[in-house]
């Protein structure tokens, strides 16, 4: 069976509003309500856990749409770390699990399902983009060297893991005070491989106001299949 832990406790701060930047409207839904649609939709995910801010935990599901996969709301942490952790706490018999941020409304269970296919390939997998810029490494303002863009992706989230996998590297990451800057990176440190497949541009990260704008517009498009 596979668990979503579908993650949307952060501040949104660089948004600009006062309300977190998951629960403001896109298309006429809160924009948190598109991922949860997504994985309803997705053939293999059986029950979907919602991580939210404190304030907003017991009180926002109301105001959702009918998502008869979501078995459980809960608290976030203070880091994102934290709140995929709470989220974790959640599920119980499931042997896979996948992380999505909220902030990634356009998902499509056509890439939940690619994601979860790799994952039972090699217990791990994740989203990705290719590099298609150069990339730079940088201190501060000055350049100090330049990736091979061929061994380079950016990464998205849906990421999928064998469930124990994930929780083993959350346990060592908690005790050794480690903070990742998404799970994938917990189960690298622990020596275990993850593979990626390929995400679409339109998985974009909504983080200001124009992502925000620019996602509504790919809602607008026929080929969006919404």
């Amino acid at each position: 069976m596979v668990a979503a832990v579908i993650v949307a406790a952060g501040a949104g701060r660089r948004m600009g509003s006062a309300l977190p930047k998951q629960v403001l409207p896109l298309a006429g839904r809160p924009l948190v309500e598109h991922s949860l649609r997504a994985f309803q939709r997705a053939p293999s995910v059986d029950r979907i856990v919602l991580v939210l801010p404190a304030g907003f935990a017991a009180v926002f599901p109301l105001k959702l749409g009918a998502i008869e996969k979501l078995a459980a709301t809960v608290a976030g942490g203070e880091t994102r770390q934290a709140s995929v952790r709470n989220g974790l706490e959640a599920i119980a018999g499931e042997e896979w699990v996948v992380v999505h941020d909220a902030a990634r409304p356009l998902v499509m269970p056509t890439l939940i399902e690619a994601v979860l296919a790799a994952a039972r390939d090699h217990g791990a997998a994740v989203a990705a983009r290719p590099a298609r810029d150069t990339v730079k490494q940088v201190d501060g303002r000055v350049v100090v060297g330049t990736f091979d863009r061929d061994r380079v992706v950016l990464v998205q989230t849906p990421q999928a893991f064998r469930a124990e996998l994930l929780r083993r590297a959350h346990r060592e990451a908690a005790a050794d005070g480690f903070l990742a800057t998404d799970d994938a990176q917990l189960v690298e440190r622990l020596g275990e491989p993850v593979a990626w497949v390929e995400g679409p541009a339109t998985n974009l990260k909504v983080t200001t106001a124009d992502d925000l704008r620019l996602a509504e517009m790919l809602l607008r498009e026929p080929r969006a299949g919404r």
